[in-house]
C-alpha cells in the first residue's frame, strides 16, 4: 500500500518549519509536513480504528486526530510523500487481522526424558574435564 493508495477524505497537511539546522533555508521555507488524519471520519470500522489507536498513541491528538509530521527531507514534496506513507503503513497495520492469540503447550514426557538424560550425560563429560592431577603431588 503506498501513499497513493490511501482515501484522502479525512487528510489534511499543513507544512511547518522543520527544526535543526539547515541555514537561512530552514527560518524562511516551511518544509516539514505535518498530516492530520481525522479518525471520526476514516473509513474504519471500530475494531480496526481502535487498532489503530493501539498501534501509534503518540500520534493521536485529544481531538482525535491522527498526526505525522515528516521532516527528514529538505523538501515539501518529499516530505509530504513520507508522511503519507507512514499514514499508509499504519493504515494497513491497522486493516490486517490481529495476529492469533498463542496456543499454551506442554512437552511431551518423552521429550522431557530426552532433555533431562542428554543433560545428565552432558554434565557427566564436563564433570570429566577439569585440572589434571599427578599422583605424589598435593
Amino acid at each position: 500500500m503506498s501513499g497513493e493508495d490511501v482515501d484522502l477524505g479525512p487528510v489534511e497537511i499543513h507544512f511547518i518549519h522543520s527544526s535543526g539546522p539547515g541555514g537561512q533555508n530552514v527560518n524562511k521555507v516551511a518544509t516539514a509536513a505535518q498530516l492530520r488524519y481525522d479518525l471520526s471520519r476514516a473509513p474504519l470500522g471500530e475494531a480496526q480504528r481502535r487498532r489503530l489507536q493501539m498501534l501509534a498513541p503518540g500520534y493521536l491528538s485529544r481531538d482525535g486526530f491522527l498526526v505525522i509530521t515528516a521532516r527528514n527531507h529538505r523538501s515539501q514534496a518529499l516530505n509530504k510523500a513520507e508522511a503519507l506513507a507512514r499514514l499508509a503503513d499504519l493504515l494497513a497495520r491497522a486493516m490486517a487481522p490481529p495476529p492469533k492469540p498463542r496456543k499454551a503447550t506442554r512437552p511431551s514426557r518423552r521429550a522431557v526424558e530426552r532433555r533431562l538424560t542428554e543433560k545428565k550425560r552432558r554434565g557427566q563429560s564436563k564433570a570429566g574435564r577439569g585440572p589434571v592431577k599427578i599422583s605424589g603431588e598435593d
